[in-house]
């Protein structure tokens, strides 16, 4: 949820913890805190409130102001809890069963009392500040903001784009033929029942049009027939008089000045079809729910009546029946459609100056209709010598041309659509390189290190992250790899869907891209920060970087050496340097030191030891040291008591006492030479099944 509620997710729940007798508090602290938590409780559910304003009724851009501003109080008011926190806990730490330990707990006191002084002040500042928000809420009348649905004004973009006559859709035929077939395969009484086809995919590869090609050439076969679109908030009534006047214009010439309501129009709509053989294409649904109100209106007579649906969720597909999976176009009918679109009759091909240039735009489209239509829209109107920097404009989005906001604008129904906490988890892939193939348990352990993911009843973190994971691919948003078992272990991410999303991570401040998509002058502050490659210009404009705010920095490659020194990472909650292979011992000493860390990956890097010191990271949730040569770990791990996900390395020994472990879910690692996989989460404890793993 942190895009749209910043850090609310997990400061609210820090702040009740500090309303907790341990910490002994100021009476007067103690009010201050549970003023503040009101206070962000209010902006948070305004928060989401904004974040489901319908797209043709977005916020004003003073809302948008005032939401962006009460994010970034949030994360600053967390770092400063944070801070709080780790000065108690690490007096904590001293050993108090000896002369040292109690001159140390006599220290502890005065230092705790001033460290509560300090806190005390530091929260009258944040009152001041949130009293300042909560007055410019009042003026900017935040509250309303319109956050009921309304059919969004998407339809007749994507129409306008998608409908095409078909001698110019390129490859079209023989889908059409290939559904026309599916539609008619059968024998005797099983060719008379009815016969539903889901059209599935994502957003932009033709699943409208090829229905359209599908309803205009199989129709004529048909009593009657209809095509309706459903979209994202149907009004189904307007959606049944639709489809009674489509079917018998004659006879429902009035329909829409009918008063009849939804139930009338089911009815009338099965006496009507009782005894025909009709073909209905229900295009754009969007969810099961209404899927099951629209089938209950077809009535499933005995004549060969047949039903298309599009639709860009599987689960939806699956749902209907009949799944019909529409791949991208090859390579070669990607050509053709886009030297169609660009080049005059007498010119279908380019020069060979622009062959390359015109083949790596191409393959960027990714076989997607919309993309290669769009673009080649846009190239047709610039000189020939501009093509590379349009190719080099499209992964960034930088590029300004109407097309391509227009394309953006049709897929970014489907990002808008997500609940909160999927559009964050979808924004934090953007800091993957292109083409990169994501592992779905690290992707899955990323998102809980960075607090994405909340505990649901009945079920561990990784089982709700999971299940995050299946929701993108199941909304076409990001595309399964190394499916075995209907499960896939991995995903990709489509260019154009890369696109988007990291053009809303830039306007969203989410993530600052070095040597990727993103470029352009970095923000003033720096939350998130994937580092892809670099060059002597960028680890120059590093330099200059505030990273005073960095919350999480992923590190691709061997370019830790290039990274200002780790100690200026004051609040980094988030590390994750794997395949570096210069990290070395005294790159954990470092990091031993950044107290806010809850997630830490040195996966395949150069380090032989962890030392005493990682007691220090007390917040650690997430740690995965494979690959790496570590023999055995300190004594003093066992104190990592919120650690939920430990990955070892194949020859990593495990300490005594793991059973203080209490939070963790899952343990992976190299056991006599075989991968073991630990998983905590069913109730057992964690000091049963490591003990009984070990045997």
């Amino acid at each position: 949820m942190e895009v749209v509620t910043g850090a609310m997710t997990t400061l609210l729940p820090t702040l009740a913890g500090l309303l907790k007798e341990e910490y002994d508090l100021h009476k007067n602290t103690r009010g201050e805190i549970r003023f503040l938590k009101a206070e962000l409780e209010s902006m948070e559910t305004a928060l989401l409130k904004i974040s489901e304003a319908p797209l043709d009724q977005p916020p004003d851009v003073q809302v948008k102001l005032w939401a962006r501003e009460v994010r970034e109080l949030s994360y600053e008011i967390e770092d400063s809890v944070d801070k709080f926190m780790v000065r108690l806990d690490r007096r904590a730490q001293k050993n108090p069963h000896s002369f040292m330990g109690f001159i140390h707990k006599s220290i502890d006191l005065m230092t705790k009392a001033k460290i509560r002084h300090k806190m005390g002040t530091e929260i009258k500042d944040i009152r001041s500040r949130i009293k300042e928000v909560s007055e410019r809420r009042d003026r900017y009348k935040v509250d309303s903001v319109p956050s009921k649905p309304a059919r969004p004004t998407i339809d007749s973009l994507r129409l306008s784009a998608l409908y095409k006559e078909a001698t110019e859709l390129i490859g079209i035929e023989e889908k059409t033929n290939d559904l026309v077939k599916r539609l008619t395969e059968g024998e005797g009484a099983s060719k008379q029942q009815v016969k539903t086809i889901s059209i599935v995919g994502f957003g932009g590869l033709g699943k409208t049009t090829l229905a359209n090609a599908v309803y205009h050439k199989f129709k004529p076969e048909f009593d009657c027939g209809a095509f309706v679109s459903v979209s994202l908030n149907p009004n189904m009534e307007n959606i049944f008089k639709n489809m009674l006047h489509q079917l018998d214009r004659h006879r429902y010439f009035n329909i829409n000045e009918s008063t009849w309501g939804e139930a009338e129009l089911v009815s009338e709509l099965r006496d009507f079809l009782l005894n025909k053989r009709y073909f209905i294409v229900i295009d754009d649904i969007w969810n099961n729910f209404v899927w099951k109100e629209i089938k209950h209106a077809l009535i499933e007579n005995e004549c060969g009546s047949r039903i298309i649906t599009t639709t860009r969720a599987f689960d939806v597909a699956k749902q209907v029946g009949g799944v019909y999976d529409l791949k991208p176009l090859s390579l070669a009918h990607s050509r053709n459609l886009f030297f169609q679109r660009i080049f005059d009759a007498e010119e279908k091909f380019p020069s060979n100056e622009l062959a390359e240039v015109s083949d790596n735009i191409i393959k960027r489209c990714g076989g997607v209709p919309l993309a290669i239509i769009t673009t080649a829209s846009m190239l047709a109107s610039k000189n020939r010598n501009d093509w590379s920097k349009v190719y080099q404009a499209m992964g960034s989005g930088q590029q300004d041309s109407t097309d391509v906001k227009d394309m953006r604008r049709i897929l970014s129904v489907s990002y808008y659509d997500l609940p909160p906490q999927l559009r964050t988890c979808l924004l934090y892939i953007s800091l993957y390189p292109e083409d990169y193939k994501i592992i779905a348990r690290d992707l899955i352990w990323q998102w809980i290190g960075e607090g994405f993911v909340r505990e649901e009843h009945g079920k561990s973190l990784y089982e709700v992250g999971e299940n995050y994971f299946c929701e993108l691919i199941n909304k076409g948003l990001i595309q399964p790899a190394d499916v075995t078992d209907d499960k896939a272990s991995a995903c990709r991410v489509h260019d154009m869907v890369l696109d988007l999303i990291t053009s809303i991570s830039r306007e969203e401040n989410f993530l600052t891209c070095i040597g990727g998509q993103q470029s352009g002058s970095a923000p003033s502050k720096i939350r998130r920060l994937s580092v892809q490659s670099i060059n002597e210009d960028d680890a120059k404009q590093m330099a200059t970087m505030n990273l005073s705010n960095l919350r999480s920095i992923m590190v691709f490659g061997r370019y830790i050496n290039l990274l200002p020194v780790l100690s200026r990472f004051s609040v980094l909650r988030a590390l994750d340097i794997s395949y570096s292979w210069n990290v070395g011992n005294h790159h954990v000493k470092i990091i031993c030191n950044m107290f806010h860390l809850r997630y830490l990956w040195l996966h395949n890097t150069c380090i032989s030891e962890i030392p005493d010191e990682i007691v220090n990271l007390q917040f650690l949730q997430v740690l995965d040291i494979s690959g790496t040569t570590v023999q055995v770990l300190p004594a003093s791990f066992v104190q990592l008591t919120q650690l939920v996900y430990l990955h070892l390395g194949m020859s990593t020994a495990l300490p005594a006492g793991l059973g203080n472990l209490k939070s963790l879910q899952e343990l992976l690692g190299f056991m006599d030479g075989t991968m073991t996989i630990r998983n905590f989460s069913s109730g057992v404890s964690p000091a049963c099944s490591i003990s009984n793993a070990l045997k």
